[in-house]
């Protein structure tokens, strides 16, 4: 019988086997099956656990090549925590009560166990993915209804080889799970920094700190860590970044997540797009900036209503933004060529396309646009909508509105 380290000789050799039979599966669901098979949840998992020869299976023998230690546990419901983050913890069950106070009351250390489902109120091993964190209590406050809320500093990824509810609580047998050895990958880096700007500003996300770290930083591990924590994501897809061990294939993941090429525009945006492009052209601008693309979303299907649900004059917004245009920039004005578009107006692209994911949009509509159009607050056209009293909070009311109105 191979050993579970032939993993993808494994899902190969499966995957000859059932086509011999007329059954077609990729490579992928091979490697799930063989996971399955191995007695673990997914490839993602058995893959950390190969990166350092360990396997949890009932069935198959375990060896280790880093020693293991026990400490306090706390298993988390719907929450992934990364090395490095420092963040809060709520806690109640009286298992977890237990055993941070074991924790406070030793080394401080303690390993956080991602929950499979957060509807489990007393988890066992099955119930808990086989990666964690490693993390250190920073302060500990008890609260009047007895639970206790924790202040966590993540330290490092840590695989787990059993977690069970004791006299003391919960506590888990846990090992180091070292990462690869660093890699210099620049153009990695810029790219996913700069998709990792984008999704902040359409998410609202305010880091000053963050950008300050990565000017200072090109520790990928670190990168890829610091943007995953702040990711809106579900606790599954969190947890197979946490999964991930290679730093460089971590953030390749992150970046793909972040890429919204594959998203299109929808017929009516792309005619708006175009219309303010030719907006530029006709007055022989060098570029289109945010203020051409504001003009030409007042006439589009999708934002001209949102527009007029958060009460703005557009008979006066598109006089001011006229205005403007022919008259405030001559100095972009050029004797031959086609306009083309800002920096500023291609972020906006990218912001809405990431907007319209979040909300579940097919392809990006104008609304996506007006909404990724206010972290650009020092443009006329931010200011011009704010002269209408119009806001991304309303904006974001009023799509949410007509998206309830349209479900019901």
């Amino acid at each position: 019988m191979r050993d579970f380290r032939d993993a993808k000789a494994m899902a190969q050799t499966l995957r000859e086997s059932l086509t011999t039979k007329a059954i077609t599966i990729s490579h992928s669901e091979s490697l799930e099956l063989v996971s399955r098979m191995l007695g673990v949840a997914d490839w993602n998992t058995l893959s950390a656990m190969l990166q350092t020869g360990r396997r949890d299976t009932p069935v198959l023998s375990v060896r280790l090549n880093s020693s293991i230690a026990v400490y306090p546990a706390v298993p988390l419901r719907d929450f992934v925590p990364f090395p490095s983050a420092t963040f809060p913890l709520f806690v109640g069950r009286e298992n977890t009560v237990l055993a941070v106070n074991r924790a406070f009351e030793g080394a401080r250390e303690m390993v956080c166990a991602i929950q499979r489902e957060a509807t489990v109120d007393e988890p066992q091993f099955a119930n808990v993915y086989a990666v964690g964190l490693l993390a250190q209590l920073v302060e500990l406050q008890r609260l009047s209804d007895g639970s206790i809320r924790v202040l966590t500093r993540g330290l490092r990824r840590v695989g787990l080889r059993s977690f069970a509810a004791t006299n003391n609580g919960y506590q888990s047998e846990a090992f180091e799970l070292p990462e690869s050895p660093p890699a210099d990958a620049p153009e990695l880096v810029r790219r996913a920094i700069q998709r990792f700007e984008d999704y902040a500003a359409a998410h609202g996300l305010l880091m000053p700190d963050v950008w300050s770290f990565f000017d200072r930083t090109r520790d990928i591990g670190h990168i890829a860590d610091t943007m995953a924590t702040r990711m809106k994501l579900s606790v599954k897809d969190k947890y197979e970044l946490l999964a991930i061990l290679d730093p460089v294939n971590r953030l390749e993941t992150i970046d793909a997540l972040l890429d919204v090429s594959s998203c299109p525009f929808t017929p009516a945006y792309g005619a708006t797009s175009r219309r303010a492009l030719d907006l530029a052209d006709r007055r022989r601008h060098q570029f289109a900036t945010l203020e051409h693309l504001l003009l030409a979303l007042t006439e589009d299907a999708d934002a001209a209503p949102v527009l007029e649900a958060c009460k703005a004059d557009l008979v006066a917004l598109r006089q001011n933004l006229t205005d403007y245009l022919d008259k405030e920039l001559a100095h972009i004005v050029v004797e031959t060529g086609t306009a083309a578009p800002t920096a500023a107006f291609q972020r906006v692209d990218r912001r809405a396309a990431l907007h319209a994911q979040e909300v579940g949009n097919p392809g990006v509509t104008g609304a996506n646009a007006l909404v990724a159009l206010f972290p650009e607050t020092r443009s006329p056209a931010v200011r011009f909508l704010a002269e209408q009293d119009v806001s991304r909070w309303r904006v974001d009311k009023a799509i949410a509105k007509a998206s309830a109105k349209d479900k019901g």
